[in-house]
């Protein structure tokens, strides 16, 4: 039972990276500029992101997010389990700004990826601010068929698919854990997607 737990906790923290004991800043270069619809990619450097690197056989990220328009000012939804806000806070999508999706405290390396059309990456990012404004909670059982629950990739995955040209050749991979079996889309699908081109990586 012990093992089955352990399993699973390190589940829910799949393409999801944790934190490390080093000092708090982030590691977004200060020039980079980020617009509406940007996939964004971090690495964690914590344990439970080495479990997900290796889920990801070989992968260079573990959390994924889309940057969106906030009256102006870029900030980034993405769906997370283990960063509550508040005491008793939901694992679930949030909005936060660059600098503490990036915070060297969860983030290692990063990247950013633009879509090669602005017009359907702000409709993304449209679709995406929705779902951070009706509160959807994390998908633990990290099944892509219930857009009731989000995890990180699905979220971007959905965002796009909510515009007239949603991402092509992003396809599933079967994991199997002790007592759970999940097809779920990895952070390395949207890395190798034609439609996203790399603006940097840090």
């Amino acid at each position: 039972m012990q093992r089955l737990s352990l399993y699973l906790l390190l589940l829910c923290v799949l393409a999801c990276s944790d934190g490390a004991d080093i000092q708090s800043s982030s590691i977004l270069p200060a020039e980079t500029q980020l617009l509406p619809g940007d996939v964004v990619f971090r690495r964690g450097s914590g344990f439970t992101s080495q479990v997900v690197l290796v889920a990801e056989r070989g992968g260079a990220y573990s959390h994924v997010g889309v940057v969106v328009d906030s009256a102006g000012v870029p900030m980034i939804v993405h769906a997370v389990p283990g960063e509550p806000e508040y005491e008793n806070d939901e694992d679930r999508v949030k909005m936060d700004s660059p600098d503490v999706f990036f915070d060297a405290l969860r983030a290692q390396q990063g990247a950013v990826y633009r879509h090669t059309d602005s017009i359907i990456a702000r409709r993304a990012a449209r679709a995406a601010t929705a779902l951070y404004r009706r509160n959807v909670l994390f998908d633990h059982d990290y099944d892509s068929s219930d857009t009731t629950k989000m995890y990180c990739t699905e979220l971007v995955v959905y965002a796009y698919g909510k515009t007239s040209c949603p991402l092509s050749d992003i396809s599933s991979r079967h994991l199997h854990l002790v007592g759970f079996e999940t097809d779920c889309v990895l952070p390395s699908e949207l890395l190798n997607c034609k439609d996203l081109k790399k603006v940097i990586a840090f």
